[in-house]
């Protein structure tokens, strides 16, 4: 792992990094368990991954907790997912603060049960003053319902004349998304081998690098992190030019 991280460019960290984490169901199932158990053990996929962005320096690291399409399944398991995410987060408050990580979310965030949103809130409050990186769960999200979000708010301002509709770029709409404090995403990393991005910051994704691998959530580490740097390090990043351009 020490070896893989020498590899790591310090002058090309990406300043963000986008994870999906899927794989806990199949890997709770190869276990002969229950999915509960997947999720049970992603956890320590998620401070591994969190700790290896930050003691590189990495400013962002958003993660694909819960999508408003993952309220379909089975009740048991969103229970049981709803009850991990709140014990989570309290027993984590401590050791957020110590690692001067900033908690945030973005999401349909009303949707979450009473019990999870005091806890998220009581931990975004106790980590607000932090510097360092900024850990961002995406709960109860999903891109088209973000985008729909923010073309229903620029409507309603442009009925009032709050805004001047014909001044919107790219940036003007930007402001209007969950992540309007956020830079979008260098990387991407998908986690299980699933060639999709699965609703999933729809528009920030546009120039994002794609990184997947066929390792399951649960047993992802910083070695699998570091393997993603360094492959996101050795592509060229043209943004629709060609090379020549660039290196002009």
């Amino acid at each position: 792992m020490d070896e893989l991280k020498e590899h790591i460019k310090s002058d090309n960290i990406p300043e963000h990094i986008a994870v999906i984490m899927d794989g806990n169901g199949r890997w709770a199932k190869k276990k002969g368990a229950m999915r509960i158990f997947g999720h049970k053990n992603a956890i320590k996929a998620v401070k591994a991954v969190t700790e290896g962005c930050a003691e590189i320096g990495v400013k962002y690291l958003t993660l694909y907790a819960f999508s408003t399409e993952n309220w379909s399944r089975p009740k048991a398991e969103v229970d049981g997912l709803m009850e991990l995410l709140v014990n989570t987060i309290k027993q984590e408050i401590p050791t957020l603060k110590k690692n001067n990580v900033k908690l945030n979310t973005i999401g349909e965030i009303n949707n979450l049960p009473n019990n999870c949103k005091e806890n998220l809130s009581e931990a975004m409050a106790e980590t607000a003053n932090n510097s360092g990186l900024m850990l961002t769960l995406a709960l109860s999200y999903s891109g088209r319902w973000e985008i729909l979000e923010a073309v229903k708010k620029i409507v309603l301002e442009a009925k009032k004349e709050i805004i001047d509709i014909e001044k919107m770029d790219e940036a003007f709409f930007s402001k209007y998304l969950n992540t309007k404090n956020i830079p979008d995403p260098e990387l991407m990393i998908r986690t299980s081998g699933e060639m999709r991005i699965s609703n999933f910051l729809l528009w920030q994704l546009a120039y994002t690098e794609l990184y997947i691998t066929e390792t399951l959530w649960p047993d992802f580490r910083k070695k699998h992190l570091y393997e993603a740097i360094i492959s996101y390090q050795n592509r060229e990043r043209r943004f629709g030019k060609v090379s020549e351009q660039l290196k002009a």
